[in-house]
């Protein structure tokens, strides 16, 4: 079991004159005891070898209750400071054609050391460690604040991507252009909208993890960083609101076109209402069984009535277009 967490395992030690990359081919050999200026990255794939990962804990001196949260591999966004070190947990998103889905993230932090724990193998932080092999930037003279900074701004930028490509599941079939009040359109956009809301939910809670890290005082941190890593969250959230406002506006259009159709059919209804009432009052007075109507032995009586009916329609169709009815 230890020799697939070792496999699993990578450890990098930097500092602002040297970065190497460390065997891990035993675990007791994983201690990270403060050397100068040097900072410790380990990182491991997988969260269910827990006997390593305690063993880990016990020989470095964490808080023992660090234990009982590795144990658990389902933690919502949160922020816990340990008597020694810091456990952050935060959630990576990704999408599986239109579906939101998410995995475990961790950190364990101490004052010269990061261990993060990602629950399935697929690196978010491969250009983190190039710069700090290839020397660029500034991550080598800083101290761990500033790598968890790179860490989760990039976790960030896996929610910007994520958001893309939210935008763009059903994008061509919900557009503006494409606005058609029937039943499937509806359904498209109501699906996007609660994908939308379930996205803002999951980035409202990782800015309220980061604006809790701010707070943090068991390990020096520049509160500078946290503040730009808020300000990129709240940017997202603002994107998504707005998007969030377009499929409102894309519903209300819905609706208001649904009213006009309905106003156009009613409209319709009553000119033909209005047209043949009083042609049926006229048919349905000359249309009585009496023997003494006076106008039945009029002579040129049906083409008077024929005529009446005539100007009578005329006059209503002509009135009706003047009020622009149609």
């Amino acid at each position: 079991m230890s020799e697939k967490f070792l496999q699993n395992t990578t450890l990098i030690a930097y500092s602002s004159s040297r970065v190497s990359k460390l065997p891990c081919d035993d675990i007791t050999k994983l201690n990270f005891e403060t050397q100068g200026d040097e900072v410790f990255w380990l990182n491991t794939y997988g969260l269910s070898e827990l006997d390593e990962m305690r063993q880990i804990v016990i020989q470095n001196q964490f808080d023992d209750f660090l234990i009982k949260l590795l144990q658990d591999d389902d933690h919502a966004n949160k922020v816990i400071e340990l008597d020694n070190v810091l456990f952050i947990a935060l959630k990576v998103l990704k999408t599986d054609d239109k579906n939101l889905d998410n995995e475990q993230l961790i950190f364990v932090v101490s004052s010269n050391m990061l261990w993060s724990l990602q629950e399935n193998i697929g690196d978010h932080f491969q250009w983190i460690r190039d710069r700090l092999i290839q020397g660029k930037g500034q991550v080598r003279s800083k101290r761990v604040d500033y790598l968890i900074f790179l860490l989760i701004e990039s976790l960030i930028a896996n929610y910007e991507e994520t958001f893309e490509k939210l935008l763009n599941a059903d994008s061509d079939s919900i557009k503006v252009t494409n606005i058609n009040p029937t039943p499937y359109f509806t359904e498209k956009v109501e699906e996007q909208k609660r994908r939308m809301l379930n996205f803002k939910k999951a980035t409202l809670s990782l800015r309220n993890t980061i604006v809790k890290l701010e707070t943090i005082n068991i390990i020096a941190m520049e509160s500078k960083y946290f503040i730009e890593l808020k300000e990129q969250a709240n940017n997202l959230i603002d994107e998504i609101d707005f998007e969030l406002f377009e499929l409102d506006s894309k519903i209300n259009l819905i609706f208001s076109i649904q009213g006009h159709r309905l106003n156009e059919i009613m409209r319709t209804l009553t000119l033909v209402s209005v047209v043949f009432i009083p042609l049926t009052f006229l048919v349905g007075v000359y249309g009585m069984n009496f023997e003494y109507i006076p106008e039945l032995k009029w002579h040129y009586g049906y083409f008077i009535l024929l005529s009446l009916m005539v100007t009578i329609t005329v006059s209503i169709i002509m009135y009706f277009k003047n009020r622009k009815w149609f």
